[in-house]
């Protein structure tokens, strides 16, 4: 068993020091930044000497926590010697909610402003301290598992009104439990690299018979993405109460949609060609604890849960959510500003459905929310639901327009929280749509 009630009541004790709103860095911070040293996000990265190690960020600053480890920055902390000379976040995952907040805890006191030891040891500094255009960002994690929902009330409504009927839009299950699939993690892709526009089977409109061919209705679909640990062993059920424990953070996620390839293909079993080609995920996880401040209740949902879904209190956050397309050699065009605590079912829910029947969720898995649409239409997640089926499309700052994502465009999507006293954010996930993949001839 993983799970123990002790272990539940030490982390509720433990202190969240490193969230202090009035602490600040000696490492310059933009006021604007995504990564002020209240987020300490964890990440992989290359450094210029061609050497993979697990980071974290404040400001423009790419910290090397391998070297930081090395150098004795976190004795007194039960971490292996290797735990961060790997080139996924897989085992530091795995060791738990514990040695995740006291590592953030001691991230935090190494950068403040009011320490001096490591300010003041630039040969230390020059091992550890690398600027982003040194470092090249990696996948962070090994994803063994990938589970995609389909949980925004708005998205799902959007979508049933224009396949089926407005009446019939939500099939009847769909307000009883969180409704997902299992996707492909073998095709999941992190910031920068582009993707190529998938070919498979459509049926055109009027046709008599299938067709092969490049799919002519690309869309993303803005979601954000959990990432969870050891949670439980096989048959056993993770409590809703105790779900959050078992969450590490959360990611931007595009999860990339062939719309043409899966009308054809979806009935009877559901989602194949049409999703498993690419889906990309910002490379800084925030962690839940970082994320803390911003808690927020979930909509109101009737009818009431079933007993094993059900929870009080917020278990939402509330991070603004936007995408742009940038076409080739233009400037960009914000096309959705969308928000997270638009999500019907939460991450808590999600989890305690997932496992209720005693699925086992390991380190690394990853979980996307499903799009996330809000109630206005400059709020809809998809160009599916923006452009209406295409018959409302969207312009471009060029002059162009768009019905869904053309051959080199690039798809933008940002997020971050916001109060008074921090900005928490996740940075951006850039994904160029690039032609037909085109294999060179020897």
């Amino acid at each position: 068993m993983n799970r123990n009630n002790e272990h539940l009541i030490n982390i509720t004790h433990m202190p969240l020091s490193a969230n202090n709103p009035n602490r600040s860095s000696w490492l310059y911070v933009n006021k604007n930044s995504d990564f002020p040293i209240q987020n300490i996000p964890f990440g992989v990265f290359l450094t210029k000497d061609d050497i993979i190690t697990i980071g974290t960020r404040i400001g423009d600053t790419a910290i090397d926590l391998g070297a930081l480890h090395q150098l004795g920055y976190f004795d007194g902390i039960p971490l292996t010697d290797d735990i961060f000379l790997q080139d996924t976040l897989n085992d530091f995952i795995a060791d738990g909610r514990k040695t995740w907040r006291l590592v953030r805890n001691r991230i935090a006191e190494i950068f403040d402003a009011e320490n001096p030891i490591l300010k003041n040891n630039t040969a230390h500094k020059e091992t550890i301290l690398f600027r982003l255009d040194e470092i090249e960002m990696k996948l962070p994690i090994y994803i063994g598992d990938y589970t995609d929902f389909y949980a925004s009330k708005e998205h799902a409504t959007n979508v049933g009104t224009m396949f089926r009927d407005p009446d019939n839009a939500l099939l009847p299950n769909w307000l009883h439990m969180p409704v997902g699939y299992h996707g492909r993690s073998s095709s999941i892709i992190t910031t920068h690299r582009p993707i190529h526009r998938p070919q498979g089977q459509t049926m055109p409109e009027g046709a008599k018979k299938p067709v092969f061919g490049p799919s002519k209705l690309v869309d993303f679909e803005l979601e954000m993405a959990f990432v969870t640990t050891d949670a439980n062993e096989l048959g056993e059920p993770i409590p809703i109460h105790e779900a959050e424990e078992y969450i590490f953070g959360l990611v931007l996620f595009n999860d990339w949609s062939a719309r043409d390839i899966q009308k054809w293909e979806y009935v009877p079993l559901g989602p194949f060609l049409g999703k498993n080609f690419a889906s990309s995920m910002s490379p800084w996880i925030v962690t839940l604890d970082a994320l803390e401040p911003f808690r927020v209740e979930s909509p109101k949902q009737d009818p009431k849960p079933l007993d094993y879904l059900q929870i009080s209190g917020k278990h939402s956050y509330d991070i603004n959510l936007e995408v742009g397309i940038i076409p080739k050699g233009s400037k960009e065009t914000t096309v959705c500003k969308s928000n997270f605590k638009y999500m019907y079912w939460n991450m808590a829910q999600q989890l305690a459905h997932h496992t209720v029947n005693g699925c086992p969720v390991n380190s690394g898995d990853m979980m996307g929310s499903g799009t996330i649409s809000g109630p206005t239409e400059d709020s809809y997640g998809s160009m599916l639901e923006l452009a209406w089926k295409g018959t409302k499309p969207l312009k471009m700052k060029d002059g162009t327009e768009r019905k869904f994502i053309n051959d080199y465009d690039t798809v933008v999507m940002r997020g971050y929280c916001e109060n008074e006293d921090v900005r928490i954010g996740f940075g951006q996930l850039k994904t160029q749509l690039l032609p037909v993949f085109n294999p060179k001839k020897k």
